[in-house]
């Protein structure tokens, strides 16, 4: 415990107040760097944190201030523990919501074909932040876009800056980061290339899930399942040999019968009796004339629809394990921009070319309508299409469907492909059990997703402002780019940007030339950058010392809504480059709910940010409402436990002036408790310190396995108790009154100092500014930096005391208020006389604490009883006159 004895002379303050103390107590920490770490150390004093960088576009909201407080708890627990916390906070800068804010924000769009423009200024500042048509925008340069993204961050990144130490997190801003600076450019590009040379990066010309508004590439883990209205319809294919037959037509059922042109075979479950005799002829498309084989795959559902259905190139994913399992031609017809393409060469018939162009340049919704219009004209269409409603995949942030465009995209192996086990997949599902989790039950949700993943991680996305990737390709004499052969930079030339730098041999008119070579245009996904935290943070690549000392990292914090992304893919990662997992803990927190019960989010308009609320409650009261949620479960935003929270931040600091206004007690001689034990004689004192004793190792307990809630429950009940009994029962013997005299003064002094001393360090993880205050009356140096209390002390302390005094003298307190309360009098009003009547074993308790209770009720006569009863009550009650109130001049 602490060595540090209090001050002979507090100095409290006339009116305690939480106002001001969040700026005050931050600023004294900055010029003090109290949460700096220390680097001359070693890995086993070290407790280090893999912080989760939030998006710097916009502003923080509620949840942020709920998931970090937690975080920040159990690393200010594990400083009081003595541990050299590691800490850091990064910006998670690049990525599509940073580029949609800037576009609307500025009013620009980034056009790659326009020149740089080094005097450019935008059309606007201050844009409202909504989805803005790309035609109303200005199209700019590349290079003139990132530029405009980097200034808007740094504006974002001050911002939340100004929150998150309003919110009083005990970060080390000198370890801050961000995921687009040069470092983390040089980290992530290193990482790549160190996959690329090892062929855990690879490239593929694949089918691929597409953005149609943002025009990129999405990875698995950013799509999501959206309930949409679609309809079946019903629509005839013509066999091909239909004069031999007397059914001519065979029947499937589609909700994209716009992608009617991009059909290349039907399937058809092979035990499906129906459609025996169909298997391996051909039938003619409706509308286009396109001859296709006719074939047949267990993944076709003999009960869904006609139990026969088209395979196109590409409506879904099933689309993509036919035609990969069947070799199928690829027939795409939607491009990039979500509109139907210019040409369909397989068509070959002239009325099959002249339908197609009405379809051109339409976008998927048009043609769907149109092509419903030809098939209800030719006949092909059967009967009225049958609305249903299913679940559409979307990208996470954005608002139209998904589409599966053909593309060449860059791959990383993540176990997606690894279906026959034993391989990389089995690994990272081994590296999940080897983690220690947060509550426990959250393993499972990382083991659904591994061994749900259908493919590997796509890590190319077609955009700007992000982590370009650090290659280039040969460009053959004929002007064709060879992509089989990629070159590469130095490592130690990185970070580089392909279509800026030069690869070595190379000179700047060779680029775009035949013999010369050509800049891979695209950029890292977002993740692939934020998956390496843990080496960005800790200097894998620019500092091997300090690497060496916080990695693996203790902790990872972060939302359960991103196992399957940021954790998943940092322990993907760290398993690739460093064959171990990035950290040893996970702490996952919940969602926070509006009062509907949902989830809160931007894109759902719901969100509260937090700077009005850290005003109105005090930020000790938002981070009791975080603190007293439960790891991993969804909390309602209730403004009700700020407002207790803030009650409990004034409880303290008005409790504690009143506990140090009786004056200074001795010092430990052994400086293990706040005030010499030797000075404790009163029974009820030692009692304090027997139950104090067992609030700190269930604290303890509870933090020892992250449970910053556990510990709040155990802590808060015992403080309440503190204040309103104890305190009101030692006041008077306190001040010197009471037949004990100075000697019971001294004790109650004593165990005054001593139980304050360690409810201010139990509290300090969640309570951060009240307890600093207080501290700060009557110690030297910070609360935060105290080392955590122990049990032992406390115990020895209260020199084998039955801890259950207290309890039985506090429940005598409430009856002795009760029968006051019930004469409606005041509690100041003296007891003549009264009679307790108690159980056996409470009798004792209650005799060596009469004096105490005598003083609290304001008796002149106090009879004790024991009796064979369960509780204490009160007999023979005699009040005095109730105090005359004086008036006031």
């Amino acid at each position: 415990m602490t060595d540090i004895a209090p001050r002979q002379n507090p100095a409290l303050p006339d009116r305690p107040s939480l106002e001001g103390l969040e700026e005050k107590w931050d600023g004294v920490w900055s010029e003090q760097e109290l949460y700096a770490f220390d680097p001359d150390t070693t890995r086993e004093q070290v407790f280090s944190v893999d912080t989760p960088p939030p998006t710097a576009s916009g502003s923080l909201h509620i949840g942020h201030v709920f998931g970090y407080s937690q975080a920040d708890m159990i690393v200010r627990y594990q400083r009081m523990r003595g541990k050299n916390v590691f800490y850091p906070l990064g910006w998670d800068d690049n990525g599509l919501p940073t580029e949609r804010r800037v576009q609307n924000y500025f009013g620009v769009r980034c056009d790659p074909s326009l020149p740089y423009d080094p005097d450019f200024t935008p059309p606007q500042e201050g844009g409202d932040n909504r989805s803005s048509k790309a035609a109303n925008q200005l199209p700019i340069s590349r290079r003139n876009f990132i530029e405009l993204c980097e200034r808007l961050t740094e504006v974002d990144e001050k911002s939340f800056e100004e929150v998150f130490r309003t919110l009083g997190l005990s970060v080390d801003w000198n370890h801050s980061y961000q995921t687009i600076d040069a470092r983390s450019r040089a980290t992530s590009q290193r990482a790549f290339l160190e996959n690329l040379e090892k062929g855990q990066a690879y490239q593929a010309e694949a089918p691929t899930m597409w953005d149609v508004t943002y025009r990129t590439a999405v990875a698995q883990a950013e799509q999501e399942d959206r309930d949409r209205d679609g309809a079946y319809h019903r629509i005839g294919f013509t066999r091909t040999n239909a004069a031999e037959k007397a059914d001519s037509t065979v029947y499937i059922e589609t909700t994209r019968p716009e992608l009617l042109p991009a059909c290349v075979a039907l399937v058809a479950h092979p035990d499906d009796e129906r459609y025996q005799e169909l298997l391996g002829t051909t039938v003619t498309s409706p509308l286009f004339g396109v001859e296709v084989p006719v074939m047949a795959h267990p993944l076709a559902q003999m009960d869904k629809g006609a139990g026969i259905a088209m395979i196109c190139t590409f409506g879904d994913a099933n689309d993509v394990t036919w035609w990969r399992e069947l070799e199928l031609p690829t027939r795409s017809v939607i491009g990039r921009d979500g509109r139907f393409v210019a040409e369909a060469p397989w068509i070959t018939t002239d009325e099959g070319r002249a339908r197609y162009a009405e379809l051109a340049g339409l976008t998927v919704f048009s043609a769907r309508k149109k092509v419903v219009e030809m098939v209800t004209e030719t006949g092909d269409l059967v009967g009225e299409p049958k609305k249903i409603s299913h679940p559409v995949k979307f990208y996470e942030n954005g608002d139209k469907p998904l589409e599966y465009v053909t593309s060449r995209q860059w791959y990383l192996a993540n176990g997606g492909r690894d279906q026959s086990g034993g391989g990389l997949r089995d690994a990272l599902i081994e590296r999940g059990t080897e983690l220690t989790w947060h509550p426990p039950y959250m393993e499972s949700r990382y083991r659904n997703w591994v061994e749900g993943l259908t493919g590997d991680w796509l890590i190319s996305r077609q955009r700007f402002f992000g982590v370009p990737f650090p290659i280039w390709y040969a460009v053959g004499a004929d002007g064709t780019t060879d992509y089989e052969t990629v070159l590469t930079p130095p490592v130690d030339a990185l970070p580089i940007d392909p279509t800026i730098d030069v690869p070595e041999g190379y000179s700047e008119d060779q680029r775009n030339q035949p013999g010369g070579f050509v800049a891979d245009p695209d950029v890292l996904d977002t993740w692939a950058t934020s998956s390496l935290t843990p080496q960005l943070a800790g200097g894998w690549n620019t500092d091997p010392e300090l690497f060496s000392k916080v990695y693996p990292m203790d902790l990872r914090p972060q939302g359960h809504d991103i196992i399957r992304t940021w954790l998943f893919s940092t322990v993907v990662r760290s398993h690739l480059q460093q064959d171990a997992l990035p950290w040893k803990h996970a702490s996952i927190n919940g969602w926070i709910l509006d009062p509907d019960r949902k989830k809160m989010s931007k894109s759902k308009g719901n969100v509260v940010t937090p700077i009005g609320l850290l005003h109105q409650h005090g930020t000790d009261g938002v981070r009791y409402w975080a603190g007293r949620a439960r790891q991993g479960v969804d909390t309602a935003f209730d403004e009700g436990q700020m407002k207790i929270g803030r009650r409990l931040a004034i409880k303290v600091l008005n409790a504690s002036k009143f506990a140090l206004g009786f004056g200074a007690a001795p010092a430990d001689p052994a400086g293990r408790l706040a005030a010499d034990p030797s000075a404790l004689t009163d029974p009820l004192d030692k009692a304090l310190l027997a139950n104090l004793a067992q609030v700190v190792e269930q604290a303890t307990a509870a933090f020892e396995d992250m449970d910053y809630a556990r510990s709040l429950e155990a802590v808060e009940p015992f403080f309440w108790a503190f204040c309103d009994d104890y305190i009101e029962l030692v006041k008077e013997r306190a001040h010197g009154n009471g037949p004990t005299g100075e000697a019971g003064a001294a004790s109650a002094r004593a165990a005054l100092a001593i139980a304050l001393d360690v409810l201010l360090r139990l509290f300090a993880p969640v309570i951060v500014f009240a307890t600093e205050e207080v501290w700060s009356w009557w110690r030297d140096g910070s609360v935060h930096t105290q080392p955590w209390p122990e049990a032992a002390p406390l115990r020895e302390a209260s020199a084998g005391q039955d801890a259950a005094l207290l309890e039985t003298v506090a429940q005598a307190a409430i009856s002795l208020r009760r029968l006051k309360s019930d004469a409606k009098v005041s509690q100041k009003t003296p007891i003549l006389r009264v009679r307790l009547v108690a159980p056996q074993a409470a009798s004792t308790h209650l005799e060596a604490a009469s004096a105490d209770l005598t003083a609290l009720g304001r008796i002149e006569a106090l009879e004790l009883e024991a009796r064979d009863v369960e509780e204490i009550t009160t007999e023979d009650v005699e009040l005095g006159e109730p105090p005359v109130k004086q008036k006031q001049s």
